[in-house]
């Protein structure tokens, strides 16, 4: 229950962003730009930064050009690399903070554990580690890519040596010389093996399913070059432009499963090349569609996967024996240390279970296991509560950053709707919800991401694509530049909402998985 009195004063503000990641930033920035200056950001960790603070693992590098992966009010004209590393990212966001003057809106070290809309007041009530806090707004930035998702096997806890996830790296430990598990076959495991081989004695890597590689031209880009670029009128936004016309590229053939078999020929040829040992090349070798489960990109994987040192097992991990790791296949390996690159739980947010809506309703509850939104952003039955990053957004290929500037634009045409005439509540229609998730459904069931034969994340345990967004981004874009007044009312929701279930369509029997790895 959400105490409204007590000993400590409620603090009432206009608006509470949840989350201090680049999502939190981008809003808070937005929003006092915007004259809402009665904001707060709250976040649980002692720092700003998001996945980026949290996943500090060797090698952690984004996968979308540094040009696409910074604010378009804030452009960084600085990036070393055409992939910018975590530090890189990290410092990045710590300098928009200084710049903007957040410090004056953020409180880092307050847990929201959970929050109430009230009715009669029109506000949201959230209890926070620091006490009540009531809102007429609430905005969720805690992103996608947050619970760490561990190895659950049997005999792992006593395991006597390090155990670790990807996301809550241990810089004590040593791994010069030792034996090194890692488990998992996505993006961060993709990103660690290659950065740790080297000084290794041994890396093992359990692979429960081979995913498709692109090369990845990360290379190293000169201060003078970006000195030039800066003093050549347009060269940069020309630069910006390019990149997202290759990066939407990918989107199509997304998209449009038969232009995949293009990419899936430069892949192939990208593993030939890089891999000799044609047992190893068939182990690598994905069963499914690319683009099915996110595209990876690396140059070093492959080569780094031929070191005599280095074996990949293509099975899943069944038990952990004293110091030996066992695979469901039978394999037993001897080890030092075991590096969980797992992924995260995707497809509820972490307040899913304590965000009651205004008939008592968890999100949880209303979601069912299939998180829906309107334009991933808003949810009926939850009025002037706003998701960033929220259902059926992101996709394969597309930068995370520019799909969350077109949620502010709409968040901001939504509040300044929420002012006009003096308007309490903002509420979207379950008739709108329910026809928009409709259309997206409709339109993903052509998709790679639907068709591909593979189980991803994408999925939920129902069956249904929550993650991806079935169309362009620049649709996308154009869809959130105008708020559509018409699928809201400014009415309290007069009934629960009950969604209806969705699958999607049956391709042999797969149960879907549900983690995931950092952008």
């Amino acid at each position: 229950m959400i105490p409204t009195q007590g000993a400590r004063p409620v603090r009432d503000v206009r608006a509470v962003v949840v989350g201090a990641g680049i999502s939190g930033i981008g809003a808070a920035v937005r929003l006092r730009e915007a004259g809402f200056d009665d904001v707060l950001v709250l976040e649980k960790a002692t720092q700003l930064g998001g996945t980026w603070r949290d996943n500090t693992y060797p090698g952690c590098a984004c996968d979308v050009p540094s040009t696409l992966y910074s604010y378009s009010f804030t452009p960084n004209a600085g990036w070393s690399r055409v992939f910018a590393g975590q530090r890189e990212i990290l410092a990045y966001l710590r300098e928009t903070a200084e710049r903007y003057r957040l410090g004056e809106l953020l409180r880092c070290g307050v847990q929201v554990l959970g929050a109430r809309w009230d009715c009669a007041a029109g506000r949201w009530l959230l209890e926070t580690s620091e006490g009540p806090y009531r809102a007429a707004v609430l905005v969720l930035a805690t992103g996608p890519w947050h619970v760490p998702r561990r190895l659950e096997v049997p005999g792992i806890e006593d395991f006597d040596g390090p155990v670790f996830h990807s996301a809550r790296w241990d810089h004590g430990v040593d791994l010069t010389g030792r034996r090194v598990t890692v488990v998992g076959g996505g993006a961060s495991a993709v990103q660690i093996v290659p950065a740790i081989e080297s000084r290794t004695a041994a890396v093992n890597l359990f692979q429960r399913t081979a995913q498709w590689v692109l090369p990845k031209p990360d290379l190293p880009v000169p201060a003078v070059l970006n000195r030039l670029v800066d003093h050549v009128p347009g060269a940069r936004s020309v630069l910006r432009a390019g990149q997202y016309t290759l990066q939407e590229g990918f989107g199509y053939a997304f998209r449009h499963p038969q232009a995949a078999r293009l990419l899936e020929a430069g892949a192939r040829a990208h593993l030939r090349l890089a891999v000799r040992d044609g047992q190893l090349r068939g182990h690598l070798t994905p069963p499914y569609r690319l683009g099915c489960k996110r595209l990876l990109t690396s140059s070093t994987f492959y080569r780094a996967l031929s070191q005599p040192h280095v074996h990949l097992h293509p099975t899943a991990v069944s038990a952990v024996r004293g110091n030996k790791v066992m695979g469901a296949d039978g394999t037993t390996v001897r080890t030092d240390v075991i590096i969980e690159a797992t992924g995260f739980h995707v497809g509820e947010l972490p307040l899913a279970t304590t965000l009651h809506g205004a008939h008592g309703q968890t999100l949880h509850e209303a979601w069912g296991g299939a998180p829906q939104a309107y334009l991933g952003t808003t949810v009926s039955g939850f009025p002037n509560l706003f998701l960033l990053l929220g259902p059926n957004l992101l996709g394969g290929s597309t930068s995370a950053i520019t799909v969350l500037e077109a949620q502010l634009t709409y968040l901001i045409a939504a509040l300044a709707h929420l002012d006009q005439g003096g308007r309490r509540v903002l509420h979207v229609r379950p008739a709108a919800q329910a026809a928009h998730n409709s259309a997206v459904q409709e339109a993903l069931a052509g998709t790679v991401y639907n068709t591909g034969g593979c189980d991803s994340y994408y999925f939920t345990a129902t069956g249904q694509n929550t993650f991806a967004w079935p169309w362009s981004t620049g649709r996308l874009v154009r869809r959130l530049r105008r708020f559509d007044a018409d699928a809201y009312t400014s009415d309290t929701p007069a009934a629960p909402l009950h969604l209806p279930a969705q699958t999607r369509p049956k391709s042999g029997d797969r149960t879907a998985a549900t983690n995931t790895e950092q952008p």
